[in-house]
C-alpha cells in the first residue's frame, strides 16, 4: 500500500507556475476535459439560458481575452450566461464557463466581471478539479484501508472509526485543501486579468462590493468549516499580490 501511494506521488507530481505550489494528479487532462464537457452539456439542458444581446457580447468579450492568456491546451472554450437568482458563476474543465445573471449586480462592469471570469478560469487552467478527484480517491483508498484493518479487531468499533476518519479527512484535508485552491485561484486570477488588459485594483472594488453582499445576506458558518476563506483575508491577499499583477500588466487588446 506504501509503495503504491509512493509511486502514485512520483507520477501525479505537478507545480502551479504562477504559485510553485505542489499538486497532486492521477486524473489527466484528457479525462479532466471529458468530464467537464459531458457535465456542461447536461447543464444547458436543464438550465434557462439568457439570450439579452449585449449581456452576452460583453460576457463573450471578457472571457474571451481571459481565455487568450490562460494557457488551457486543446480548451474548447465556451461562454454561457445563465439565467439564475445565484450570485455565482464556473468554468469546467475543458474551458466551458458559465456565468450566473445573480452575479452581475456585483460585479457591475466589465473589470468586475473580468475578476470573477479570472478567478474561475484559473480553476480550470490550474486543474483543480483533477486535484480535488485525485485527492477524493485518495481519501476514500486510505479509508478502506482503515476499514480493513480495523473490522476484524473491533466489528463494533468499525462505524465510529469511519465516522471519524471521515470527520478528520474532512475537517483536516478537505476543507483546508478547498480554501487553498480558492486562495490560488484569486491569485492566478489577478494575474490573468492583468495580463488581459484589465485594471487588476478592479478586483478588490468586486472584493468589496462581494463581502457586503455577503454581510446583508448573513451567515454563521464559522471559518473552519468554509469552503473558501473569509472575505477579509481574500481582500488583504489581493492587496499584498498586487504588485506582482501591475508588473505583469498588460494594454488591452
Amino acid at each position: 500500500m506504501a509503495a503504491l501511494a509512493a509511486g502514485a506521488w512520483l507520477i501525479g507530481c505537478a507545480v502551479v507556475p504562477e504559485t510553485g505550489r505542489r499538486q497532486f494528479l492521477l486524473v489527466t487532462p484528457a479525462q479532466e476535459m471529458q468530464l467537464g464537457l459531458t457535465a456542461f452539456d447536461q447543464m444547458k439542458k436543464e438550465h434557462p439560458i439568457n439570450r439579452d444581446p449585449a449581456l452576452n457580447v460583453m460576457v463573450q468579450r471578457v472571457g474571451q481575452r481571459i481565455a487568450a492568456v490562460a494557457g488551457l491546451p486543446n480548451a474548447q472554450w465556451e461562454f454561457i450566461v445563465f439565467e439564475s437568482k445565484e450570485v455565482n458563476a464556473f468554468c469546467l474543465p475543458g474551458g466551458k464557463v458559465g456565468v450566473y445573471t445573480g452575479i452581475l449586480p456585483i460585479t457591475k462592469d466589465e473589470s468586475g466581471l473580468a475578476t470573477v471570469l479570472g478567478h474561475e478560469v484559473a480553476h480550470a487552467a490550474r486543474h483543480h478539479g483533477a486535484e480535488r478527484m485525485s485527492e477524493a480517491l485518495l481519501i476514500d483508498l486510505g479509508g478502506k484501508a482503515v476499514d480493513s484493518y480495523v473490522a476484524p479487531k473491533d466489528p463494533k468499533g468499525q462505524a465510529l472509526t469511519a465516522n471519524a476518519y471521515g470527520l478528520g479527512t474532512q475537517l483536516l484535508r478537505a476543507l483546508p485543501h478547498s480554501r487553498t485552491q480558492e486562495a490560488e485561484a484569486d491569485e492566478v486570477g489577478l494575474l490573468f486579468m492583468a495580463r488581459a488588459g484589465y485594471d487588476p485594483e478592479a478586483a478588490v472594488a468586486f472584493w468589496q462590493r462581494f463581502a457586503d453582499f455577503n454581510r446583508r445576506a448573513g451567515s454563521a458558518t464559522p471559518w473552519f468549516l468554509r469552503t473558501h476563506p473569509l472575505d477579509q483575508q481574500r481582500i488583504e491577499n489581493l492587496r499584498a499580490w498586487m504588485p506582482r499583477a501591475k508588473a505583469e500588466a498588460r494594454p488591452a487588446r
